[in-house]
């Protein structure tokens, strides 16, 4: 059988950025909503005498088609080989639903173009989705060009996809003579890097933010976990590790949970009464441990268990029991598509809105008005913050070159540059292992396309077969792992 006639018509079917778009789709319809669900309301500090409380929260958030204002102040659709010609942006409006609240009794309630956001080639916003190759020609584009990039004032710009390790995810590795745990915690805007360690006493020690170096065990007293039996079945059922014995006797005198959330706050030098110390680290536990877990008082229970479920495994790998985890192992990396690193942008562009909003709303306030929500937002904010960042590549987290302009020299070239991956390591540290072929590369990353060079294995390309499948809501897994038994399943 001839294969050739496959593969042919695996290109002719499929687009070989169909990800790339799949995922700047995802953004458009669920992700932009999901960042306004996390800021749905603003509080301003400063409000007027006769006013007990007040109140903007904001709703529904729609993106329009690409479209274009003349100087006229007509609008009028936009294609892309005319945002070429004339050195401009193929952008569409992105509306918000703004409503405010005096006393808890609604003042207005209005829809507001907050923005503009770039919108992809053949994306399911773009005019050219679903055109035939007659009607792509009939608007000066090429036919066979697979889209998956952005024009940026006349330019053609593209977010280049990043290698990242996958967020929730454990990973024991050894470090020298000794082993370590590494977890990312990722929950909307937070990732927070947690370590967990045992150092020559034999205690185990967890560092996140803000709490550094700190006893496990005294964290798990301070979610709730105090009594010694609690701790010793929420690491193992089956079997009492001589491990967690030594832990739970150094630590034997600190019985209750205030007890133990003291001891946490004089470690990391909280300088107030007992009172507020105690519930300051409250805060901090809540807000900065396992927060993929939750971030309200009724999750620590959930959370002291999946820090025994993180000893456990670490004394697994440590005593020889499991191997330790490759972290180069393709199953604990991810590939974050432009979908994901413009979500990041946004995130972190909307909050500076809205504290835009409040600042504004004060202001005008101290002048001794009441002012209408709609004066006061500014929607050039938004999209000058946004395309600074996709002409210049410098992304939220001080990452650079997320944005590139495309490669033209030829077809190849610009496929080529489409599927670039990029690992967020330095290019001048040696890292032999991060940039040697690994096994589970094999389908998924081209074994030939890498520079030379710094460069190399740092840089690399997906296959030209490859598709990315999308990331799975942590609610819909959880659903999933409810309804499973795993005592019957052995």
């Amino acid at each position: 059988m001839d294969k050739s006639i496959l593969i042919k018509k695996y290109f002719e079917e499929e687009n070989v950025v169909a990800s790339n778009i799949e995922s700047f789709n995802t953004l458009l319809e669920k992700g932009l909503q999901e960042v306004i669900e996390d800021n749905k309301e603003a509080e301003p500090t400063i409000i007027p005498h006769n006013i007990e409380k007040f109140k903007i929260r904001f709703g529904r958030i729609t993106v329009g088609k690409p479209e274009i204002t003349e100087a006229d102040g007509s609008k009028r659709p936009i294609y892309p080989v005319e945002a070429r010609l004339r050195k401009i942006s193929y952008h569409a409006p992105i509306f918000l639903e703004v409503s405010s609240y005096i006393n808890d009794v609604q003042r207005e309630n209005f829809v507001a173009e907050i923005g503009k956001m770039p919108i992809m080639l053949k994306s399911k916003y773009c005019h050219l989705e679903k055109m035939s190759r007659e009607e792509l020609m009939q608007h000066g584009e090429d036919p066979s060009d697979p889209g998956g990039y952005f024009i940026i004032n006349g330019t053609e710009r593209l977010i280049v996809n990043v290698e990242d390790l996958a967020a929730n995810n454990l990973i024991v590795e050894e470090d020298g003579n000794s082993f370590i745990a590494r977890y990312f915690a990722a929950h909307g805007s937070y990732k927070i890097p947690h370590t967990l360690e045992r150092k020559k006493d034999g205690v185990f020690y967890l560092t996140f933010t803000r709490i550094k170096i700190m006893p496990a065990l005294i964290v798990l007293k301070a979610l709730g976990l105090t009594r010694d039996e609690e701790i010793m079945k929420a690491v193992s059922e089956e079997r009492n590790y001589e491990e967690m014995i030594l832990n739970l006797f150094e630590f034997s005198e600190i019985k209750g949970q205030e007890e133990a959330l003291d001891y946490i706050s004089k470690r990391i030098g909280v300088p107030q009464t007992k009172e507020i110390r105690i519930e300051r680290t409250r805060e901090i536990l809540d807000k900065f441990l396992l927060p993929n877990v939750g971030i309200e008082a009724k999750d620590r229970l959930a959370k002291a268990r999946n820090v025994c479920k993180m000893l456990k495994k670490f004394i697994d790998v440590s005593r020889g029991e499991r191997p330790p985890d490759d972290k180069d192992h393709y199953m604990n990396k991810r590939i974050r598509l432009s979908g994901d690193l413009l979500i990041d942008l946004f995130r972190v562009n909307f909050k500076i809105l809205v504290g835009d909003i409040l600042y504004n709303f004060q202001r005008i306030i101290k002048r001794g008005k009441l002012p209408s929500t709609r004066v006061i937002i500014r929607d050039k904010l938004l999209t000058s913050r946004i395309y600074s960042s996709m002409a210049t590549g410098e992304w939220v987290g001080g990452r650079q070159g997320i944005s590139q302009r495309m490669g033209r020299s030829n077809f190849l070239d610009m496929i080529s540059h489409l599927q670039r991956v990029v690992s967020p390591l330095s290019s001048s540290q040696e890292n032999f292992e991060a940039r040697a072929l690994h096994c589970t590369h094999l389908g998924r990353i081209c074994p030939i396309e890498t520079p030379e060079g710094t460069n190399i294995g740092s840089r690399k390309n997906l296959a030209m077969l490859c598709s990315i499948s999308p990331a799975s809501s942590e609610q819909v897994l959880l659903e999933r792992l409810k309804t499973l038994d795993f005592r019957e399943a052995g």
